[in-house]
């Protein structure tokens, strides 16, 4: 995949595109970014990707602060894996949210030589986003591209989107946020310093440091991830919480015990990668009964992982 960040880049090979956010690279999307690699297979074209390096939100309301999937460079390193030809990373700024849908549209094939393009069944573009599908037939009719209406894609009855993957997640429900993200929900940061607390109580944690601060944090409690350092992938169980028991007042912290290690990896670069809900964050009556149930996650976790 070519990455189109210009827009004056040097003329494209005719293309089939389709717009979006793409936040997370979900079933859905891969479903929808299927269908315009057919398209383009069938017509002999090029397949191309619209999207933008910020939420469109961002833009229009300056104090949006989003809860999101992955970040700029995890988004893109996902639709890497779709086999498209060309993603075009389109800067979205206040005078590119004025642009009507047609406007829009025109900007697309003079600059990128779109030819067809895919629309979601549910997709809205355009400053006017009461426009319909039939509207941007028409406008397609007028400027020589040709629009496609894409097939929706459900789980069964579910129906799959960026915005009930957030649900999920923040409900502590990451199985089936993953499998309606196609793979497990991970976060990426950097081992810290801590209170040191768990390594006196036998249990020694590494504390994240999320590395893009708009990634989503999935609800507090307990989960059985694996972890994943310097290429190398363990087990292990996560908290993310205020750790009531310890009186960590208004603090997150996102800390994991890795079973089975004893390494030194502070500030060394950690993924976390979930895999189920255990339970939710507790504040017990003492530390002796915080130690019994600890005892009780990590068996659970490993019979899950191990």
């Amino acid at each position: 995949m070519e990455i189109i960040s210009d827009i004056n880049h040097p003329a494209l090979p005719p293309s089939v595109a389709t717009i979006g956010f793409f936040d997370g690279v979900h079933r859905g999307h891969h479903f929808l970014i299927d269908q315009v690699k057919e398209v383009a297979v069938k017509e002999g074209l090029c397949s191309a990707l619209v999207t933008f390096p910020v939420h469109p939100r961002q833009v229009i309301q300056t104090s949006y602060c989003p809860q999101l999937l992955s970040s700029p460079q995890e988004k893109l390193n996902l639709l890497k894996t779709t086999g498209t030809d060309y993603c075009i990373l389109l800067p979205f700024t206040h005078e590119l949210s004025l642009l009507s849908a047609r406007k829009f549209m025109q900007l697309l094939r003079d600059k990128f030589n779109i030819r067809i393009l895919v629309i979601g069944y549910d997709h809205r573009f355009g400053h006017n986003r009461s426009e319909s599908f039939e509207d941007y037939y028409r406008y397609g009719e007028e400027l020589g591209i040709y629009i496609v209406r894409a097939r929706e894609y459900t789980d069964g009855e579910n129906k799959i989107s960026s915005s009930v993957i957030r649900r999920l997640l923040k409900e502590g429900d990451v199985t089936h946020a993953s499998q309606f993200l196609g793979y497990n929900y991970y976060l990426d940061g950097t081992v810290v310093d801590g209170y040191k607390v768990g390594r006196k109580i036998g249990f020694p944690t590494a504390n994240l440091k999320v590395d893009y601060p708009e990634k989503l944090i999935p609800s507090e409690g307990v989960y059985a991830v694996y972890v994943h350092i310097e290429g190398k992938r363990w087990a292990g169980m996560l908290n993310i919480g205020h750790r009531p028991t310890m009186n960590n007042g208004k603090d997150l912290s996102i800390e994991v015990n890795i079973l089975h290690f004893s390494d030194n990896i502070y500030h060394k670069k950690m993924c976390i990668e979930f895999v189920q809900y255990l339970r939710p964050e507790e504040k017990f009556d003492n530390i002796e009964s915080l130690i019994c149930q600890m005892h009780k996650d990590r068996e659970e976790a490993a019979k899950i992982l191990l």
